[in-house]
C-alpha cells in the first residue's frame, strides 16, 4: 500500500496545501518519513489524516468558482467503530461547503472496506447539498465496498458512480461529465 500515491497530474492546476480555504493549508509533507498505516500497512506519506485510523483522503481540486471539490480516499471507511462520515464531515467536508462549494465527488477505488453505522450524517450531508443545489458522488468503489454501502441503504444519500478512465479527464471536464449526470438524474 506504500506506493498506492494520491492521484497527481493535476498538481499544476491545484494543490491543497497551497489553498488557504482548504482544510490542509499550510501541510507540509515528507516523501521518505512513512507514518501512517491503514491494516499495519504504511501508505504514501502523501495522503492527508483528517482524525480517521483507517480511512485517508487527498484533495486533488477544489473549484470555488464552478462549486465542486474532488477528493480521493485510501483505507477503510468504518462508521460502526471509528465514525468516519462524521469525521469527514466536520474536518473536511462542512470546510468546504462553507466555502460554496456543493458538489461533491468523493474517489473511492482504493476504499477497500466499508462498516455501516448510523445514518445521520449521510441525511444531513445528503440534505445540506440538495438544499444548496448540490449533490455528493462517490466514484469507482470497489463492488465488495459497494455491497456493504448498498446493504446500509446509504446509496440513497450518495450516489455510486462508476467510470473507468477518470483519469483520462481534465478535472473540470470530469466534474461536468458527472454533473450532467446527476443533473439528469435528479430532473
Amino acid at each position: 500500500m506504500h506506493n498506492i500515491e494520491p492521484f497527481y497530474n493535476w498538481r499544476h492546476i491545484y494543490v491543497s496545501e497551497d489553498d488557504p480555504l482548504s482544510p490542509f493549508y499550510g501541510r507540509t509533507y515528507s516523501e521518505f518519513e512513512f507514518s501512517q498505516t491503514v491494516y499495519n500497512y504504511y501508505i504514501h506519506p502523501q495522503w492527508d489524516d483528517f482524525g480517521s485510523r483507517t480511512l485517508y483522503l487527498k484533495v486533488l481540486l477544489a473549484d470555488y468558482e464552478e462549486k465542486y471539490v474532488i477528493i480521493e480516499m485510501i483505507g477503510e471507511w468504518n462508521d460502526a467503530v471509528e465514525n468516519d462520515i462524521m469525521e469527514l464531515k466536520r474536518e473536511v467536508l462542512e470546510k468546504f461547503t462553507y466555502e460554496g462549494i456543493n458538489k461533491i465527488i468523493l474517489i473511492a477505488e482504493n476504499v477497500l472496506n466499508f462498516h455501516s453505522g448510523v445514518v445521520d450524517y449521510y441525511e444531513e450531508l445528503a440534505e445540506e447539498l440538495r438544499d444548496a443545489g448540490g449533490w455528493i458522488v462517490c466514484l469507482n468503489m470497489p463492488s465488495q465496498t459497494q455491497y456493504d454501502f448498498h446493504k446500509a441503504h446509504l446509496d440513497r444519500y450518495i450516489e455510486l458512480v462508476e467510470l473507468d478512465n477518470w483519469r483520462t479527464y481534465k478535472p473540470f471536464h470530469l466534474f461536468k461529465k458527472i454533473d450532467a449526470e446527476q443533473k439528469a438524474r435528479l430532473t
